[in-house]
């Protein structure tokens, strides 16, 4: 009897904390949306774009299998990262981005390598981490507005945001260690 009683505490302990996470997610994510410059029916949009791209690589045997590919798409706007083995498939890859409803415009970052070890994509999510912090830090810039990828050192920044501020992102990015190269792919408001 008091073993079936802890299972079930435990049980009941971990199911609130997934809807602890789950609610965390959605305010986040509400509040993302709430301060993003894009309409919500474009966010919509883009999330849709990114979908069916990503849905049309995991169909994809060779690139599902022999590519690591990114995409982000801000206001139609597609911007595709990662490494793909060969220029056939970085190229099949870009085809299949092109053939996607709503995107009016890719910007082609696929390097031709092996994909990135483990080690790297950690590194490459810690630089994200201190690029949006040191955004954020920012008196001038509103952070919530620049989407920063990252991807082998080097740091792509969209968004929609006016051209000063874009400028002072990129000085900002630039400064901090183990950025190798940044990317400026904004969107001037």
């Amino acid at each position: 009897m008091k073993f079936s009683k802890l299972i079930f505490v435990l049980t009941s302990i971990a199911l609130l904390q997934g809807c602890v996470a789950a609610a965390g997610v959605a305010v986040v994510t509400g509040a993302s949306m709430a301060t993003d410059k894009r309409t919500f029916g474009k966010q919509i949009d883009d999330q849709g774009i990114e979908f069916n791209i990503a849905q049309k690589f995991s169909n994809h045997a060779a690139i599902s299998k022999q590519a690591n590919l990114s995409v982000v798409s801000i206001n139609g706007g597609v911007l595709v990262v990662g490494q793909a083995p060969t220029p056939h498939l970085r190229d099949e890859a870009i085809k299949l981005v092109n053939n996607v409803e709503g995107v009016s415009q890719v910007h082609n970052q696929i390097r031709i390598s092996n994909t990135t070890s483990i080690t790297t994509r950690t590194n490459d999510a810690w630089l994200t981490t201190k690029v949006k912090t040191n955004l954020f830090g920012s008196d001038t810039i509103d952070a919530t507005n620049v989407k920063v990828v990252t991807e082998n050192g080097e740091v792509f920044l969209m968004g929609l945001i006016a051209k000063e501020h874009a400028n002072e992102a990129v000085e900002i990015t630039r400064h901090i260690n183990g950025v190798n190269r940044v990317f400026k792919l904004f969107e001037y408001r």
